[in-house]
């Protein structure tokens, strides 16, 4: 007699896939985009600085990075999002980068896939930030064992992510989202370390912002629209022409785009940490999420496919987007961060989020 798959057996199915699909070109930069190609930086044919001088250095949660860059939260749990893992984590201890875990919702029902987050052996310096769905956080932890999940892996933080859209697409998802709001409250009043907030793929937006606003958050990922699309991964998932799987396709850029919801998040909390992140590909788009108003940024995507040809492809990836920005910066007559975010990017378009023209 046949017996049905462990639930853990179908979450570690549903990670390969996610990584697997990830891959698919399909299920980046759908529809509207993400909004950066809207803004352009004016080039200075007379910068009067020096290209070796410019400084990228940031403290970013206690920590001094080479540049303002994060390898963005993929996935976790199975053998082959371990070894991927530690590739990403080793490239990001070499260049001195961050470093962001996918979802650890696997070690809750596995605890013996903590190995494939643990990656301390490879990245014993860099700042590491943990990863836990909202749903998780409301049905099944709380601040103390929020910190443990942080503590087992060397975390520096911690990550609440949010995918409302994901879950309402994928066959298996959460779909009653009430109370993930006062659980995130709680959290971060009672944990020793810090709680960030962010999307998967939609956006923060302003009014989702103006509730974490009154919440003790330390900050937040943007992931705006104009990435990987979660609902397409979820509908691809299904390999079948469902009302979820139409919808996910038809859902598929719903969101703020990423530049929008920088401006939104540095207007909402102009004193807390902000990570710009949602379809980034190159040291250009890090420098305008910047002077946006991120204090750094987190790019997934270009990492995931390097990591096909081992760390030194990873480096080489990461080296290009540290060069790209630093050059930026030279251009843009900006020596260091402070001067970025001060820099002259202009809206190449009608209107303005921020109400200029």
């Amino acid at each position: 007699m046949a017996h049905a798959p462990r639930k853990s057996d179908q979450l570690g199915d549903r990670k390969g896939d996610h990584l697997r699909i990830a891959l698919d070109g399909r299920v980046q930069q759908p529809g509207i985009g993400n909004g950066l190609d809207r803004y352009r930086f004016e080039l200075l044919s007379l910068p009067e600085l020096d290209l070796n001088r410019i400084d990228l250095r940031c403290q970013l949660l206690g920590k001094t990075l080479a540049a303002p860059l994060l390898i963005g939260a993929m996935t976790g749990g199975t053998t082959e999002a371990g070894r991927v893992n530690r590739m990403l984590a080793e490239a990001a201890e070499r260049t001195n980068v961050g470093f962001c875990l996918g979802s650890q919702r696997p070690m809750l029902e596995r605890p013996e896939e903590v190995a494939s987050f643990d990656l301390r052996d490879v990245a014993p310096r860099t700042l590491i930030i943990g990863n836990i769905g909202g749903i998780q956080l409301r049905d099944e932890l709380d601040a103390r064992t929020l910190e443990s999940l942080a503590q087992a892996v060397g975390a520096d933080a911690i990550y609440v992510h949010l995918n409302p859209l994901q879950e309402a697409i994928q066959p298996e998802g959460d779909r009653d989202w009430r109370g993930v709001l006062d659980a995130i409250g709680e959290a971060a009043a009672g944990a020793n370390l810090p709680i960030l907030v962010k999307e998967v793929g939609c956006g923060l937006g302003e009014e989702t912002l103006q509730a974490l606003r009154l919440t003790g958050i330390a900050g937040v990922e943007t992931a705006g629209v104009g990435g990987t699309s979660w609902a397409q991964i979820e509908a691809l998932r299904q390999h079948a022409h469902t009302p979820r799987a139409i919808a996910g396709a038809v859902l598929a850029d719903f969101g703020t785009p990423t530049a929008d919801s920088i401006i939104f998040a540095r207007r909402a909390l102009p004193n807390r940490l902000v990570i710009g992140s949602g379809g980034l590909r190159d040291g250009l788009d890090v420098a305008k999420c910047i002077t946006l108003g991120a204090d750094a940024c987190a790019m997934a995507w270009p990492f995931l496919v390097a990591a096909q040809d081992g760390v030194e492809a990873v480096v080489a990836a990461i080296e290009a987007v540290i060069e790209t920005l630093r050059i930026t910066m030279f251009l843009a007559g900006a020596p260091d961060l402070l001067q970025l975010r001060q820099a002259d990017l202009r809206f190449m378009a009608h209107t303005d989020p921020r109400g200029r023209r």
